[in-house]
């Protein structure tokens, strides 16, 4: 058996949740590997919106195992709150859910770090959720981290202040008032309640999982344009999300990777500071907002707006090897008589289709072909043929310029407006 990788192929909030809550029953193990609760995987049904931070978007589904991954970072507060939120529904949390011992653990004083970092910036900040991941990931780096598995130790509380030591005086370097004390009470509580969780050695327990025949997803967080090291550096978050990371973060080698599943809008959007080629600061990248509800469901700012980007999406298959694609929120598109398409950078006198090293510095500006909308409304088509003309004619312009089939269509937010084609 393979793993297979589902992720993000923008800047985010492309609609993964839903996606990894259709294909589940296909799977035995839904496995987070990157990320923490900066993350919103939003999934409807039943009438019920549910947003999930940390835990794999698999939980919903009986019989299926979630795993968080060695590449996540826990906040215990934020992921006790959304235990509670789940448990709530009838779902026993500790039977479908367990964490690696090597996930790395968000302590109060990365959060405070964060805050006061991005207070520091002024109006260079790069938009963090101000969740505490950066610190966070750097401690990892930096090697004196504490993972899950600490909280277990007989010395916990001895690398707990020595690290939340070396925070206060990083901390001491702003001009940033704080109280650790408030915050310490509730993370001290939860980290007795993370300690229910059953706590694995995640790299055997996939391994022995694909050995055993089960079959794995592979959850990423974030988009592959926010990855640390392909993404639009600085503004980008701290992990790796493009399929590499999920290696590094479950502990999977290279050949156990099956199919690439990228995830993308049918437009763009993006939360917080970065360049953003196609963003439309006008009453059409206001009424994509509108009728896509683009509201961060972690930080709930607004989402910037814009066409779809098709250097951008080409660059993001290339350094992940998509197999398969699945386009959202097709039925967002369905106001517009005209639809855009950004084919290519205008880079002073040179045409490229090539990502660039640096947007804002080498001036990229886009360069557009235009499509016909389809002016019908998607949200209750479920089947592929009843699609309209120009819909196909839009989807198989993209097929053909990216090279990928589209396999999966979405048109709307809930489970059922989800159209699998026939022919992936």
């Amino acid at each position: 058996m393979k793993v297979d990788v589902l992720l993000g192929l923008q800047w985010g909030d492309e609609g993964k949740g839903k996606i990894v809550d259709v294909l589940t029953p296909k799977y035995n193990l839904i496995a987070r590997f990157q990320g923490g609760p900066n993350a919103g995987h939003t999934l409807v049904f039943d009438g019920i919106k549910h947003v999930l931070h940390t835990i794999p978007s698999g939980i919903f589904r009986p019989d299926t195992m979630n795993v968080i991954g060695n590449g996540v970072v826990i906040d215990p507060v934020i992921f006790r709150k959304e235990i509670e939120s789940i448990e709530k529904l009838g779902i026993d949390v500790s039977k479908c859910l367990v964490i690696s011992k090597k996930a790395h653990l968000i302590l109060p004083s990365h959060r405070l770090l964060d805050a006061a970092s991005e207070a520091a910036k002024g109006k260079e900040k790069i938009g963090s959720t101000l969740k505490g991941i950066g610190p966070t990931y750097m401690d990892k780096t930096g090697r004196n981290g504490l993972r899950v598995g600490d909280i277990s130790s007989p010395d916990f509380m001895h690398k707990y202040t020595n690290l939340v030591g070396k925070h206060k005086q990083l901390l001491a370097f702003y001009d940033y008032a704080y109280h650790l004390e408030q915050l310490e009470f509730e993370w001290f509580e939860s980290i007795e309640f993370l300690k229910k969780i059953p706590q694995i050695d995640s790299d055997y327990y996939l391994n022995d999982a694909l050995s055993k025949g089960k079959a794995i997803l592979a959850e990423g967080a974030q988009g592959s344009l926010l990855d640390i090291d392909f993404g639009t550096y600085p503004f980008v978050t701290s992990s790796n999300t493009t399929c590499a990371g999920a290696c590094t973060g479950l502990g999977i080698a290279p050949n156990k990777i099956g199919n690439v599943i990228g995830i993308f809008k049918a437009y763009c959007t993006r939360v917080g500071s970065g360049p953003f080629p196609t963003e439309l600061e006008d009453e059409t990248g206001v009424a994509m907002r509108k009728v896509g509800n683009e509201f961060g469901s972690t930080t709930g700012r607004a989402r910037r707006c814009g066409w779809l980007d098709l250097p951008a999406l080409k660059y993001a298959i290339m350094i992940s090897g998509v197999t398969e694609l699945v386009m959202m929120k097709a039925d967002v598109l369905s106001q517009f008589d005209k639809i855009k398409i950004c084919t290519a950078y205008k880079i002073g006198d040179t045409i490229t289709d090539a990502f660039p090293y640096d947007y804002q510095a080498q001036g990229a500006e886009p360069v557009y072909e235009q499509l016909n909308g389809w002016n019908q409304d998607l949200t209750g088509i479920v089947h592929e043929e009843d699609f309209p003309e120009a819909l196909k004619t839009y989807i198989n312009y993209i097929e053909q310029a990216v090279n990928v089939p589209v396999s999966i269509v979405s048109v709307g937010p809930n489970r059922n407006q989800t159209i699998i084609r026939k022919n992936s």
